[in-house]
């Protein structure tokens, strides 16, 4: 008995999968038959339904007759109008015109008959087999739809789906899914209360409140939003609420989007820097900085970063004879070396790309003899504070003796020129990435002492520039604004006075050149960066840029919130440029000089000294200890011993 059902079985599935598999031509040829069948039977439901008033019962022959004339037009008039030939997935309204045509034309045949061959049937019974007909076929073609549906998910693993929007767009991707055997549309997702009591495309619509219960009891994964009318923000919030459910979730674009007219990039991305800034960006003309990178060896660490990698443009247009890319990082090392090859001809500046760490000593002494190095671009550095701040030996180790081993390694190596790159995050800092990049800045100073008194031709020229955030870097506030918006928001302030200076890469990077160019030995260089930039209006106006406005609580309707969270561990609420308020300024009038002492060469070599050791044994409490005391005892240096009452630095002893 088992045995008999599972050959019945087989049986079955074959002749299933043989319905399923049939070429073109035949799936036509058997919706024709199809149609006659219909035509048939509706006439024959006609003739018993409906018989003239008075008039004989046809005979046999006549009734016949009559049939075989009707199936006969069928055929011709079915074929004409190409009814057979319209998919069963793409039936819908064409397909349903077409068979309202034919019934049309049938009845007006069956009315036909009666004049020719004698009554067979009244005026009303002719309206009912033409309305049978036509109810008939697109019934049928359904029925065979859903079949077929049913016969192409036999052996495939079906993937049950949401609409989230059952406007026009949600039911145009609803009846094109249907020719999908992979996908089963569920129901739709709409807030509109006035949609949810209604069946759209054949499937019910509920409220977005039952989403999670829906998609449980269907075992739905998947949720496609058509709605791409709605602004960005919104769409965002509704796929960040569907993503927490657990759902996958995919957007459909708009028609504007697949035909090309609109590009589905950010707005933001138009915008220019200068735009965010409330200032002119300073001119960073390389005129004058020309000569002292023509035809030089030039050596970029963090050449990857974003400071790095800009560093390494604006000097190639200087045309040196060869450029070291220097960075640890693999990945940024080829994205940059790969960009720069890309932009020069064959002849140009030769391009090395190095893969190494500025905490290397010996790899550092070699590449500057292998490459004859006489210039060197200091930008390596972690900086961001957060993850400084909870890093602090690697902070340690990379910004700090990774700067002394550099700049020890120059020096030895009779480097012409080094230039260390600092930030405002230096200036009075409070947080481990700030107090690493001011020991930076000390440890460079010092070797610049040492320059002064050996006073020999070859000694290395050391100096430092430090300015403030520069925009789009990579970490920084315009980015992270950028990403949020396109989610949705909220966009997240750390403070609402919060203040930071800002410029450009280029022309941060352009001036750093310049002020590199200019150095003597043991200038902290500064970058007047205008006025500081509140935080607050920054993100109002990228939101404004980007084409919305801003939700809060005079505006409930708005697109993006601002949210406020707290200071960071590490953060100030503004930064500052100078550690004192002693400066001079240079031959550029946007760039000036700090008048900045700091410990002496025995504290620094002490603080190294204690540094090592802790970094050497892990000991991240110690390390943290170490450098935060060094950065007090750099304060008191400048506030107690090196200025005098009216505020200017006393000058160093011997």
């Amino acid at each position: 008995m088992f045995f008999d059902r599972l050959r019945i079985n087989e049986t079955l599935t074959r002749t299933l999968f043989v319905i399923r598999n049939m070429q073109r031509g035949h799936k036509q040829r058997l919706l024709l038959i199809v149609d006659l069948a219909i035509a048939a039977v509706a006439f024959a439901a006609a003739i018993l339904l409906d018989v003239p008033t008075g008039a004989e019962q046809p005979d046999v022959v006549r009734y016949l007759m009559a049939m075989g004339l009707l199936i006969s037009a069928t055929a011709i008039l079915s074929s004409a109008l190409g009814l057979p030939k319209v998919q069963l997935k793409s039936y819908e309204s064409h397909g349903m015109a077409l068979s309202g045509v034919l019934g049309a034309i049938l009845g007006a045949i069956v009315w036909a008959l009666n004049a020719v061959i004698g009554p067979i049937i009244s005026v009303s019974g002719v309206v009912l087999f033409a309305s049978l007909f036509v109810i008939g076929s697109v019934l049928m073609r359904m029925l065979m739809l859903n079949l077929l549906l049913k016969l192409y998910r036999i052996d495939i693993t079906v993937r049950n789906v949401l609409i989230y929007g059952a406007g026009t767009a949600g039911l145009q991707l609803a009846l094109a899914l249907r020719a999908d055997r992979s996908t089963r549309v569920v129901g739709f997702v709409d807030d509109n209360k006035a949609l949810q009591s209604v069946t759209v495309a054949g499937v019910p619509v509920f409220p977005p409140s039952t989403v999670a219960t829906v998609a449980r009891k269907n075992d739905v994964r998947h949720v496609l939003l058509a709605m791409p009318s709605i602004g960005q923000p919104k769409l965002a919030r509704i796929a960040r609420k569907l993503s927490d459910l657990g759902l996958t979730v995919q957007s459909m674009p708009s028609l504007s989007q697949l035909l090309g007219e609109k590009q589905p990039l950010d707005a933001l991305r138009t915008m220019l820097p200068d735009d965010f800034l409330s200032r002119k960006s300073v001119d960073g003309n390389l005129r004058a900085a020309y000569d002292e990178y023509f035809g030089r060896t030039v050596l970029v660490s963090g050449a990857g970063g974003s400071i790095g990698s800009e560093l390494c443009r604006q000097v190639l247009q200087c045309k040196p004879s060869k450029l070291v890319l220097l960075d640890v990082s693999e990945y940024a090392l080829y994205q940059i070396y790969s960009e720069l090859s890309d932009m020069l001809p064959e002849d140009a500046t030769q391009i090395i790309p190095l893969l190494g760490s500025v905490t290397d000593r010996r790899s550092m002494i070699a590449a500057f003899a292998q490459h004859d190095v006489q210039i060197v671009l200091h930008a390596a550095a972690y900086k961001h504070v957060p993850l400084v701040e909870r890093n602090v030996l690697a902070g340690i180790f990379n910004n700090v003796i990774g700067t002394a081993t550099l700049a020890q390694a120059a020096a030895l190596s009779g480097v012409e020129r080094f230039v260390l790159v600092s930030t405002d995050k230096a200036v009075r800092p409070v947080g481990v990435m700030g107090a690493t990049k001011r020991m930076a800045e000390m440890i460079v100073a010092d070797w610049a002492r040492t320059a002064r008194r050996l006073a020999t031709p070859s000694q290395t020229v050391f100096c430092m520039v430090r300015f403030g955030n520069v925009l789009g870097s990579s970490g920084s506030v315009i980015p992270r604004f950028q990403e949020q918006i396109t989610m949705g928001g909220p966009v997240t302030l750390t403070h609402p006075d919060v203040t930071r200076y800002f410029m450009t890469i280029q022309e941060a990077t352009q001036l750093v050149l310049r002020a590199g160019a200019m150095g003597q030995g043991g200038e902290v260089f500064l970058l007047d960066m205008g006025e500081r930039v509140r935080i607050a209006d920054l993100a109002r106006r990228m939101i404004a840029a980007a084409g919305y406005t801003v939700r809060d609580a005079d505006n409930p309707s708005g697109d993006i919130e601002i949210a406020v969270t707290d200071l960071r561990p590490g953060e100030k609420l503004e930064e500052q440029v100078l550690i004192t308020q002693c400066r001079r300024p240079t031959a550029h009038p946007k760039i000036f000089v700090a008048e900045e002492l700091g410990l002496s060469p025995v504290q620094i070599a002490e603080a190294l000294g204690q540094l090592r050791k802790a970094v050497a044994k892990g000991d991240t409490a110690m390390a943290r200890k170490v450098l935060m005391h060094w950065i007090a005892r750099d304060l008191q240096a400048l506030k107690a011993d090196n200025l005098h009452p009216d505020g200017t630095i006393q000058k160093e002893a011997g």
